[in-house]
């Protein structure tokens, strides 16, 4: 008898309806940041590998199906797994994102929660979605989202099928955040990108402690 898979049911998606939220991206600013002062602070979403840095997150958001398929869907993480390809649902429980025009989408959309715009990346995404589950205070974490010192904190992607980031791809990552900077203050969110050398314009600058202080978290 062929035995099927069982997939845990699909949770909804989280209420963070005035609340703030911390994003953990792979830049090389991440490493040294003090992820680890977010933990029973604030919700929490990892990209990706970032997992390894807050493996108490509360979402892990990954848009590469080569990643999920190398770290086998994350068996021992207890929070949500996020992504558009609609395989980590099937496979892995996850909850699918949806992308129209995913080419050429660099702005945010504020239609339905879990229909989000590209960027190009998962970090962007990943804003949207918090956005969009009421988050009125954004802490990006990673989000250096330059070509110089390195591509990530862990190194280079070595996960089979797994790309890095071009020339090309920094410069339309930095055009997409300066578009969702103006879009989220239109909507009153609050964003402090605590990268201090990050190419992204638009959002205030301040390290992760400084800002759970002045939030008082």
């Amino acid at each position: 008898m062929t035995q099927v898979a069982v997939v845990a049911p699909v949770k909804a998606w989280p209420d963070w309806s005035g609340r703030a939220v911390a994003i953990v991206a792979s830049g090389p600013s991440a490493k040294t940041a003090g992820v680890a002062l977010l933990k029973g602070r604030l919700p929490v979403v990892a990209i990706k590998k970032c997992v390894e840095l807050a493996p108490w997150a509360d979402a892990v958001y990954g848009c590469d199906l080569p990643w999920w398929r190398s770290v086998r869907g994350l068996p021992d993480f207890k929070g949500q797994r996020w992504s558009y390809m609609p395989q980590v649902a099937a496979e892995w429980g996850g909850r699918q994102v949806l992308i129209p025009d995913h080419a050429i989408s660099n702005a945010l959309r504020f239609d339905e929660v879990g229909t989000v715009g590209c960027g190009g990346n998962s970090g962007f995404q990943a804003l949207n979605l918090v956005s969009q589950m009421g988050a009125t205070r954004v802490l990006l974490i990673g989000f250096d989202i330059h070509d110089r010192g390195g591509v990530h904190w862990y190194g280079r992607n070595a996960w089979q099928g797994g790309g890095n980031p071009s020339d090309y791809q920094f410069r339309r990552w930095s055009a997409a955040f300066e578009t969702a900077s103006r879009q989220l203050a239109e909507r009153g969110v609050e964003v402090v990108n605590a990268s201090p050398h990050s190419d992204i314009r638009g959002f205030r600058k301040a390290g992760v402690a400084e800002t759970l202080q002045a939030w008082g978290l």
